[in-house]
């Protein structure tokens, strides 16, 4: 079966109605040195029953959740995912939903999104946040690019204790734009060199948890942006909010952040979702756009896409962004988790977190591990091994264990480092089982 519902005098019929013999007439524009001259050495064709079959096979050589234990997070997290998320994003009026430009027939969706923009505001005690972005690092990125333009500078300041991929995204964008970005090193795995900043700067970007799980002092942030008159912008991870103060409490102009820990699965590294929140005074500077609540004609309330100044719908020197959609099926999974959980569940979530992760560094370290650093954490902790963390995780992936991720690669000096995350999933029993696995491979 070809997969198409054509037959040959239906194919036959179409090139007569476009005037020519054969589909290689299509192609005459192609020269023929390029053109393949025997057909391709591929497997035959499978009937749906067979493909079926070797897709099974295919997909049972993946490592996946259900055979291991994971305690790799480094960004996206394994977390617990209610039933209702799945239930509601399925209904094909959402899974097959496109961008509601026209409100009358949308309010359903628009509803959602704007009810996703007031949690995300409350969750990181913000005036506002925008109808969802990419991905965290993406959002990161426009935020500096964004403060580039209010303030009229065209140098940034980012921690070395921000995600690597975060800092890359960064890179680019600013490179692009012609802006300078100067990396601040970190003492205990918490940032440092504040006192190195001057008025030359737009913006200075820090996260926390950090790419290490410490908890950064963004009182100190504060008050090294006020010195040099720069925008202070917070990466922050959504669940640390349920039970840390939320960056808006120490004044920061932006947060942003990933949310595929609020209802998002694992996948195999997304899709994603990128939180964008603000002070209002910026709301006409933001990326993307946000969804309004108004009234209509006859006085009812109703919801609109309103501010939608990217270059889709402004011409290309008036927009703030080139980002030209936003995430709305899982914006709309993070707002239906939000909703079950309730304010208590997500401090609930953060509270077993903290437990968690605290039992894991106790076992750990008596099984052969180091704490590298000795400042707080939230959910991830990066732990020093007699050796190669790689070689270490390759190992203990064979007794059912997906450790976390070696830092070798991403810091020198760190390949005996590993970074663990431990989320409210895992259960003691398997906290206990990594350290005593850990301690069997380190001999």
């Amino acid at each position: 079966m070809p997969y198409v519902p054509h037959t040959e005098a239906d194919v036959r019929e179409m090139l007569a109605t476009i005037g020519v013999d054969s589909i290689d007439d299509l192609f005459v524009e192609i020269p023929d040195d390029l053109k393949l001259k025997a057909p391709l050495n591929i497997p035959s064709s499978m009937d749906e029953a067979q493909l079926t079959k070797h897709l099974q096979a295919l997909s049972e050589k993946n490592v996946d959740l259900s055979r291991v234990t994971c305690f790799l997070g480094a960004g996206i997290y394994d977390r617990f995912i209610p039933a209702t998320v799945g239930a509601v994003i399925s209904r094909g009026e959402y899974l097959t939903a496109y961008t509601p430009y026209q409100p009358e027939v949308s309010q359903g969706y628009l509803q959602t999104i704007y009810e996703f923009q007031s949690m995300i505001a409350e969750l990181y005690d913000m005036d506002l946040a925008n109808a969802s972005m990419y991905d965290g690092a993406t959002s990161l990125a426009e935020a500096a690019i964004m403060a580039t333009g209010i303030k009229h500078r065209n140098k940034v300041a980012v921690s070395a204790t921000v995600h690597p991929h975060y800092r890359q995204v960064l890179e680019t964008y600013c490179w692009a734009m012609g802006v300078e970005v100067d990396t601040l090193g970190h003492v205990d795995g918490l940032t440092s060199g504040y006192d190195g900043l001057d008025e030359s700067y737009a913006c200075v970007l820090v996260q926390t948890p950090s790419f290490y799980g410490t908890i950064e002092d963004l009182a100190a942030l504060r008050s090294a942006c006020d010195r040099i008159g720069a925008m202070m912008i917070v990466a922050s991870d959504p669940t640390s909010c349920g039970i840390m103060p939320p960056p808006g409490q120490f004044g920061a102009d932006v947060v942003v952040g990933e949310g595929q820990p609020l209802g998002i699965p694992m996948g195999f590294g997304g899709p994603l979702l990128g939180l964008f929140a603000c002070k209002k005074e910026f709301v006409r500077n933001i990326p993307g756009r946000i969804v309004g609540r108004t009234t209509d004609a006859a006085g009812k309330s109703g919801f609109t896409m309103t501010l939608r100044t990217r270059e889709q719908d402004i011409r290309r020197e008036k927009a703030t962004s080139n980002i030209c959609t936003n995430e709305a099926l899982m914006a709309l999974a993070s707002t239906v988790y939000m909703s079950a959980l309730g304010k208590n569940g997500i401090r609930q979530v953060a509270e077993t977190t903290v437990r968690n992760t605290q039992y894991a560094i106790e076992v750990l370290t008596a099984a052969g591990g180091k704490l590298k650093f000795s400042a707080k954490v939230f959910g991830e902790f990066v732990l020093e091994l007699p050796r190669s963390a790689a070689s270490i995780q390759a190992e203990l992936l064979d007794h059912g264990v997906l450790a976390g991720l070696p830092l070798g690669e991403y810091e020198a000096g760190m390949e005996n480092c590993l970074l663990v995350a431990v989320t409210e999933k895992r259960t003691k029993a398997e906290i206990d089982d990594f350290a005593a696995k850990l301690k069997q491979v380190l001999g």
